[in-house]
């Protein structure tokens, strides 16, 4: 028995020294700064000249995901080339044809937002309506959305939002202010939006 007992540490010990040689020679994964995290996307590009053509009437929307750009079209050509953050993993955006449902220059999300007190201070931020339980003394705010344009009657549309250069909301399609200004201007209730693998 104490011939088995020793063989089996000695094994364990073997297989440690092992393991630890192995681990040794692998260095640790390089930290990478916060500032490496963000992609930088291209800034938006507008062609004037094809701006100055542009009426409500003329126009579509295209989306596209994977390069996560919307383009103001006239026709086929480019008016408005603009950055943009589609829906998370778990909360994508829809993809396929759609009209502008409607227009809200000051658009306040129903869903997400923040618990806030009588005096309008944030007691819990980034919340969902749906899941979150109200803290006591508190009321919901929903995100505001300025120059929404709805795009599905549950909710869905392109706003002015945060830009980390990759999917990141619930499922709107964020824009720059001023690229969210300018689509905004330039479109329509019923102007049609192509969203998808362009």
């Amino acid at each position: 028995m104490k011939q088995i007992l020793s063989m089996s540490i000695g094994s364990a010990t073997i297989a440690a020294l092992i393991a630890e040689s192995i681990c040794a020679q692998v260095p640790p994964p390089k930290m990478r700064k916060p500032a490496e995290l963000i992609h930088k996307q291209e800034p938006m590009k507008v062609n004037q000249g094809l701006l100055k053509q542009a009426t409500t009437d003329g126009v579509h929307i295209v989306v596209s995901i994977p390069k996560q750009r919307a383009y103001l079209m006239l026709s086929e050509e480019i008016v408005i080339d603009g950055p943009i953050s589609s829906g998370k993993h778990g909360h994508s955006s829809p993809t396929g044809h759609f009209t502008v449902l409607e227009k809200d220059p000051n658009h306040h999300s129903t869903l997400y937002g923040d618990f806030r007190d009588s005096l309008g201070r944030i007691v819990r931020a980034g919340v969902s309506a749906r899941i979150d339980s109200a803290p006591s003394g508190t009321h919901f705010v929903g995100a505001e959305m300025k120059w929404f344009l709805r795009l599905t009657v549950d909710g869905v549309g392109m706003h002015i939002g945060i830009l980390p250069g990759y999917p990141a909301s619930h499922g709107c399609i964020r824009e720059s202010a001023e690229g969210a200004k300018l689509f905004y201007d330039h479109v329509k209730v019923g102007t049609l939006v192509d969203v998808g693998d362009y």
